[in-house]
């Protein structure tokens, strides 16, 4: 049973290792034993909720029976913070639309079809940015083209954010005004997106463990997946990155974020030299 303090649950340590079992073997998300606060402090809100007296009683919640899915995204929304904004890490942003996108449109002229993922991209505003760096780059040459942006998550909650194409303040703090004033339209407490870059983009929930559910999705010319393989251990950035290297078309790209990297990780990429640009591209002879 979960020990009381003041009214407070305490997760016991033996509570926690079935909690981050739970966890990692859904998500991928490793939560060392040093992070055992967080945890406690998040679900502690949660089992107060439902109601729930021991920690205990919430594994077997989330482990067996009707309701362990639906549970498991209500605690999966508390323990991650949906950290995002419009044009986020705008130098790196840059790079896409002077490098890379420049290069696919002059390499996919004949065919005109360009496919971007932008993967675990929470409540929308990193696959809506893209969008709307196509198409000002692409300006009326856009209806010559069939272009398509995916992006994913495994939160339903985000998702239908995402869907909904309305957002607060917070979420364009770093947005340009000029792109505020183009894309934007104020709607009460809400800034909603032009239906024009809503309709670029389409979502689908999906599981970065998902190896097989990616292929389904397949081949890209841009994958982004910023931010999050920093809640991953070796082994399960070593299986994502894999998998991106098979959904990557040859002479594709991979964003990733500032403060992560690929480094001693045995995945087939190597890292593109250009500042400010966190982009790699798969190794010689390892394309899939």
């Amino acid at each position: 049973m979960s020990e009381t303090t003041s009214n407070k649950l305490v997760m016991s340590s033996a509570q926690f290792q079935k909690l981050a079992k739970i966890i990692y073997d859904r998500a991928g998300i490793h939560f060392p034993e040093s992070k055992k606060y967080v945890l406690e402090s998040r679900l502690g809100r949660r089992l107060q909720e439902l109601e729930i007296d021991s920690y205990d009683q919430y594994v077997s919640l989330i482990s067996m029976g009707p309701y362990q899915d639906d549970e498991f995204q209500e605690m999966f929304n508390k323990i991650t913070i949906n950290e995002t904004s419009f044009f986020r890490n705008e130098p790196q942003l840059e790079v896409f639309e002077k490098v890379t996108l420049p290069e696919l449109l002059e390499s996919r002229k004949s065919t005109k079809r360009l496919r971007l993922w932008s993967a675990a991209c929470s409540s929308g505003e990193e696959p809506y940015t893209l969008a709307m760096i196509v198409h000002r780059t692409l300006g009326i040459r856009l209806m010559d083209w069939h272009v398509e942006i995916v992006g994913t998550d495994i939160s339903e909650l985000v998702l239908e954010i995402a869907q909904s194409g309305k957002y607060t303040d917070y979420a364009l703090r770093t947005t340009p005004a000029l792109v505020k004033q183009r894309y934007f339209k104020r709607e009460n407490a809400f800034w909603v997106l032009d239906p024009s870059i809503q309709s670029m983009v389409s979502f689908q929930k999906h599981n970065l463990k998902d190896r097989l559910g990616a292929k389904r999705f397949g081949q890209f010319d841009v994958i982004f997946c910023r931010n999050v393989l920093i809640y991953f251990d070796d082994a399960m950035k070593t299986q994502v990155i894999g998998t991106f290297g098979q959904q990557l078309r040859e002479d594709g790209t991979l964003y990733i974020g500032h403060s992560e990297t690929l480094r001693g990780l045995d995945v087939p990429f190597e890292q593109l030299p250009i500042p400010q640009g966190f982009c790699y591209r798969l190794s010689d002879g390892e394309e899939d």
